[in-house]
């Protein structure tokens, strides 16, 4: 079985995963330390592990990590992954954006692939269907923006969104306003990356991915014209984590005997 850690800006996904890439058990964690590493290698029969992390990893965490792992991967932008990275500067990727690049890879292996994260930051991302990660962009996240139109006014009050909130086209109140203008101003940005890709190439898979993932998708798909699938993939950060492990330990010796 396989550990797959997704150490995020504001929380810490945890998978169990096969080599075939069948997910046994999954968890989200707002702290994570090297007691939860332990934890887990105990309750479950966990023989290799791979963790990645936008921000910085405690060195027990690793420790231990690499103690009870016959296989273990610090996920940088040194290892090994199965795509080819065109981006020009690799070491500044967010190792995120890239594992998510290989999960969608691994899942549609023959299509241009437009992956969209949304979390705590929103990124487009571009693989073609020969496998390269081409670059993509990074944009505010949907707490970002409700968060920045409080702390950069005087008087908008900050306003929370519920997961499944269908957005109206012009609010009638102020809260609904704001509501509206963050997600509805999110919506059709998605729609624009996509509506401007099927323009320049001849067709590609859409994934959705990221914890405020179910707050645009009901507003995204609400046009008339949006002939694409979305296709919601909510580990797939882990997923990619998971590929990028087995891709490193198939080609590596063993680090225990």
């Amino acid at each position: 079985m396989n550990l797959c850690i997704d150490q995020g800006n504001s929380r810490t996904k945890v998978a169990l995963m096969t080599d075939e890439g069948k997910m046994i058990n999954h968890f989200i964690y707002k702290q994570f330390s090297s007691a939860d590493v332990e934890r887990l290698f105990d309750l479950y029969d966990i023989s290799d592990s791979i963790i990645s992390s936008v921000v910085n990893i405690e060195a027990a965490v690793v420790n231990t990590l690499h103690r009870r792992s016959q296989h273990f991967v610090l996920f940088d932008h040194n290892t090994p992954v199965p795509i080819v990275n065109r981006y020009d500067t690799p070491q500044t990727l967010g190792q995120d954006r890239l594992a998510a690049a290989v999960g969608a890879k691994s899942l549609c292996s023959n299509e241009n692939l437009l992956i969209i994260d949304a979390g705590s930051a929103i990124t487009y991302d571009f693989v073609s269907d020969k496998g390269e990660y081409m670059g993509g962009n990074i944009a505010p996240g949907l707490k970002m923006r409700l968060t920045m139109l409080q702390r950069m006014t005087k008087k908008l009050p900050l306003v929370e969104v519920e997961e499944n909130e269908l957005i109206p086209l012009f609010g009638k109140n102020t809260r609904d306003a704001i509501a509206a203008g963050v997600i509805r101003g999110i919506a059709y940005e998605v729609k624009g990356y996509m509506r401007t890709l099927s323009e320049k190439v001849p067709h590609f898979q859409t994934f959705l991915t990221g914890g405020n993932a179910p707050y645009i998708l009901n507003n995204v798909r609400t046009s008339r014209t949006e002939k694409r699938d979305i296709r919601v993939e909510k580990n797939l950060v882990l997923i990619g984590l998971n590929t990028i492990l087995i891709f490193n330990k198939t080609a590596a010796k063993p680090l225990k005997e």
